[in-house]
C-alpha cells in the first residue's frame, strides 16, 4: 500500500471517537502503574462496566508498544460488550472498532486498519449519523469522561464536561450520575475546595440513590460528609459499605482515609493492611499507610522526648511506604515531598535533597503542585538546613504562585513568622523588609507596604526591584487621592532617582 494511501487512513483515523483521539497523554501518567489500576479493578470491581475498562487497558497498553495484548484486551471487549449492552451492542462497540483500527495501524497492517474503518462507516451510515466515522451518543461520552478521569487531575475539567453532555442525553442515568459526582468531587479535592459551599455532595446523595449498590459512590460521599463538618452521618455511610463490601480494595482504602482523618489511625492501618493484601502493589495504599505512620510519628515527637525506639521504626516504616509509593507512581508528586521530608526527620540529606530535585526537574507541574514543593523545600531549608535565606527564597516562590491554596497561606504564615522575628530582635534587612514590603502589597496594603519598601531602599539603595515598587505604590495612592498643591510622588521620586544616578 503506498505512502498516499497510508495518509488518507490516517485523516480517516483522526475522524474516529476513542482513547487515541481524546489527547490522552502518556507523559501525563505512568503508563505501567495505570495498567495494573485497570487491572484491579476489572479484577474487583464487578458492578463497573468490563467493556470500558478493557478498552482503556488496550489503548494504555498500546502506549506501552504492547500491540498484541492490547488486541487481546479488544477481544475481551468485544465478548463483554454483548453481555453488558445486547441490545445496541454495535453502536456500543464503535469504540472497540476505532481502537483496533488505531492499533493496527500502528502496527502497519493497513488492511486490517481498513475493515475495521468500514465495519465503523456502516454502523455510522445505519444509524444516520451526519459523519461517516463516528456517532454521538450518551455512553461514548461516558466512556470518554471515565477514560480522562484516569489520566489525573489535568483531565477532570473535561471530563466533566463529558459526563454533563452524557446527561443531557439521560438525565437519571445512573452510571453517568456517579461519573459527574464523582469528577466534581475530585476537582474540589485538586483544587483544594473541599469544605467550599460542598457542590458535589448533593451530586453525591444523588448518584447514591440513583445507584445505591455502587461501592465506590458510598465511602466517597462519607468521605464528603466528613470535610463538610458532617461526620456522623458519614461515618454511618462508611459502616454501611464495610458491611456490603468487606473484601474490595477500594472500599477499605475510603474507609481507612476516613478513619485517619477522623483521629482513629489504628482503624485505619487495619483496613490499609486488609486491603493492601489484596492489592500489594498500589500506591495509593502505600501512600495511605505511610501517611498513617507518619501521624503516629509526629504524636509521639509532640508528646515526650522518649521512646526514640518506636520513633525510629515508625519513620523506618514512613519511609520504605512512601518509597513504595514513588516507585510505582513516578509522577506523584505530593508523595515524593513526603518521602523527602521523613528522609530530612532521619536526617538523610542526601536522600532529601535528590528527592526535592526530582520534583524540581518534573515537567508540566500545577500551580498547586509547585507551591506545595516551595513550600516542602522551604521548611526543609529553615528548619533543617538551618538556612534562612534559602528558607526565605522559596516561600517567596510560593507565595508568588497566583493560587489561592493551603501551601501558599502557609509560605506566607512561614515568611511573616521569620521577618516579625527579624524586627523584634532588631537584625532585620533589606531583603526582608521587601518580602515584608510584597506581602503587605498582596494584602492591599499599600501604605504599609510603601514604608516597608522604604526601607529596603534605604539599605539597599541600588536594588531596582523596591524602587519600581515605591513607584507603583505612590502613584497609585497619588491617582487615588489627587491635591494638585502638593508635589506629585512622581516628582520626588523622579528627583529620587536623579539624585542616585549622580552619585559616583
Amino acid at each position: 500500500m503506498s505512502e498516499i494511501s497510508k495518509h488518507s487512513l490516517k485523516e480517516s483515523l483522526l475522524q474516529l471517537e476513542c482513547h487515541f483521539t481524546w489527547m490522552l497523554l502518556k507523559e501525563d501518567i505512568d503508563p505501567e502503574e495505570l495498567e495494573e489500576r485497570i487491572e484491579d479493578q476489572i479484577e474487583f470491581l464487578l458492578f463497573t462496566s468490563k467493556t470500558r475498562n478493557y478498552n482503556l487497558l488496550a489503548y494504555v497498553q498500546s502506549l506501552r508498544g504492547k500491540n498484541k495484548e492490547a488486541l487481546k484486551n479488544l477481544q475481551r471487549a468485544e465478548e463483554t460488550v454483548k453481555i453488558e449492552y445486547p441490545k445496541e451492542f454495535e453502536k456500543e462497540s464503535l469504540i472497540i472498532w476505532s481502537n483496533y483500527a488505531w492499533v493496527f495501524y500502528q502496527m502497519d497492517k493497513l488492511k486490517e486498519v481498513q475493515i475495521y474503518l468500514k465495519k465503523v462507516a456502516s454502523t455510522c451510515k445505519e444509524h444516520r449519523s451526519a459523519s461517516p466515522y463516528n456517532i454521538k451518543f450518551p455512553q461514548l461520552y461516558c466512556e470518554k469522561g471515565w477514560a480522562l478521569l484516569k489520566f489525573g487531575g489535568k483531565y477532570y475539567e473535561k471530563a466533566k464536561e463529558s459526563f454533563a453532555k452524557a446527561l443531557e442525553y439521560e438525565p437519571e442515568n445512573p452510571e453517568f450520575n456517579s461519573g459527574y459526582a464523582i469528577t466534581v468531587y475530585r476537582l474540589e479535592d485538586f483544587y483544594e475546595k473541599k469544605v467550599a459551599d460542598g457542590s458535589s455532595l448533593e451530586l453525591l446523595r444523588h448518584a447514591l440513590r440513583l445507584n445505591p449498590e455502587d461501592a465506590f459512590l458510598m465511602p466517597i460521599l462519607a468521605l464528603k460528609l466528613q470535610e463538610t463538618n458532617q461526620a456522623e452521618e458519614g461515618g454511618k455511610y462508611i459502616k454501611e459499605a464495610l458491611e456490603k463490601y468487606p473484601d474490595i480494595p477500594y472500599v477499605l482504602r475510603y474507609a481507612a482515609k476516613f478513619y485517619r482523618k477522623a483521629g482513629d489511625v489504628k482503624r485505619a492501618l487495619q483496613l490499609l493492611r486488609d486491603a493492601i493484601n489484596l492489592q500489594p502493589n498500589s500506591g495509593f495504599l502505600h501512600h495511605q499507610i505511610g501517611l498513617c505512620y507518619r501521624t503516629q510519628y509526629w504524636d509521639l515527637k509532640k508528646a515526650t522526648s522518649q521512646h526514640r525506639g518506636l520513633m525510629a521504626e515508625l519513620l523506618r516504616r514512613c519511609i520504605f511506604h512512601f518509597k513504595q509509593v514513588v516507585e510505582h507512581k513516578t509522577k506523584f508528586v505530593f508523595a515524593h515531598l513526603d518521602l523527602a521530608g521523613m528522609y530530612a526527620e532521619g536526617k538523610r540529606y542526601p536522600d532529601a535533597e535528590e528527592m526535592f530535585q526530582k520534583v524540581s526537574a518534573m515537567s508540566k507541574l500545577t500551580l498547586l503542585e509547585k507551591q506545595e514543593f516551595h513550600l516542602c523545600y522551604g521548611c526543609y531549608q529553615e528548619y533543617h538546613k538551618k538556612s534562612e535565606s534559602d528558607a526565605i527564597k522559596q516561600y517567596l516562590e510560593g507565595l508568588k504562585i497566583e493560587n489561592d491554596s493551603y501551601p501558599r497561606n502557609k509560605c506566607k504564615f512561614h515568611l511573616e513568622k521569620i521577618i516579625k522575628k527579624a524586627i523584634k530582635g532588631g537584625f532585620c534587612d533589606a531583603n526582608k523588609y521587601g518580602v515584608l514590603g510584597y506581602i503587605h502589597k498582596l494584602d492591599g496594603e499599600k501604605q504599609q507596604a510603601i514604608e516597608c519598601y522604604e526601607k529596603a531602599h534605604r539599605m539597599d539603595p541600588d536594588n531596582e526591584e523596591y524602587f519600581s515598587a515605591l513607584c507603583d505604590l505612590k502613584l497609585y495612592l497619588e491617582d487615588q487621592q489627587p491635591n494638585p498643591e502638593v508635589p506629585s510622588a512622581s516628582s520626588a521620586l523622579e528627583a529620587t532617582a536623579l539624585g542616585v544616578a549622580k552619585m559616583p
